[in-house]
């Protein structure tokens, strides 16, 4: 009986690790699969939307959405996500832009991706918008998609990916500073699906309850 409990524990151990490895080599196949999502090109560049939004925080997208807006890809230029209290005068001008494009730009404050999201959806709604142009970085591309296709998954959005230059796509696992990155994103990702799950079966229990006190009464 006291060899049987002895070995008890380390059975405990030994499937615990082997839970381990499993979930860890599940993570490491989901990670890769991110990093192939990740766009490489921009599939479409010539779609004209009723609107650009544009989720600030990386190099290049500002730019991008000013150059898309000035060729006439959309009416309306959406920033998310600047500074408070900056103005679209001032934007132009740090930028260097033309200041006849200032009556086409609204500017939100939004501070991580969620809130992007939310205030797109509000301002979309606000607008009578049908369809966006999405300008964000590659890697931010991903859980951007997520987060306004579940908050407003009647609007047509068509991602247009920028490509920071300190971003290595190719071989990334080669590059720390892009590997980290990647990491994150994926990491940041997989809570976002989690919370929408969880959104969703909520939701799903609350309507459930609903309907029930609705057919008692």
């Amino acid at each position: 009986m006291r060899s049987r409990h002895k070995k008890e524990p380390i059975w405990y151990v030994l499937n615990f690790g082997i839970l381990a490895v499993f979930i860890f080599g599940l993570w490491i196949i989901g990670l890769f699969r991110f990093a192939d999502s990740v766009p490489k090109t921009i599939e479409d560049s010539i779609t004209r939307t009723d609107a650009i939004v544009v989720l600030t925080g990386g190099s290049g997208r500002l730019d991008q959405g000013l150059d898309l807006l000035s060729s006439g890809k959309a009416e309306w230029l959406f920033v998310s996500g600047v500074y408070q209290g900056l103005d679209v005068r001032l934007l132009l001008k740090v930028l260097q832009r033309d200041g006849a494009l200032e009556s086409r730009i609204r500017i939100g404050n939004a501070v991580n991706t969620l809130e992007n999201a939310k205030e797109t959806a509000h301002w979309v709604e606000q607008n009578k918008i049908r369809s966006i142009r999405l300008v964000t970085a590659a890697y931010h591309m991903p859980r951007s998609m997520m987060e306004l296709r579940r908050i407003m998954p009647m609007v047509v959005v068509i991602p247009h990916p920028v490509f920071p230059e300190h971003v290595k796509q190719a071989r990334w696992w080669a590059w720390p500073g892009t590997t980290s990155l990647i990491v994150s994103e994926y990491s940041k990702l997989l809570l976002v699906w989690g919370r929408h799950r969880y959104e969703g079966f909520r939701d799903g229990v609350t309507q459930l309850i609903s309907t029930l006190v609705n057919l008692g009464t």
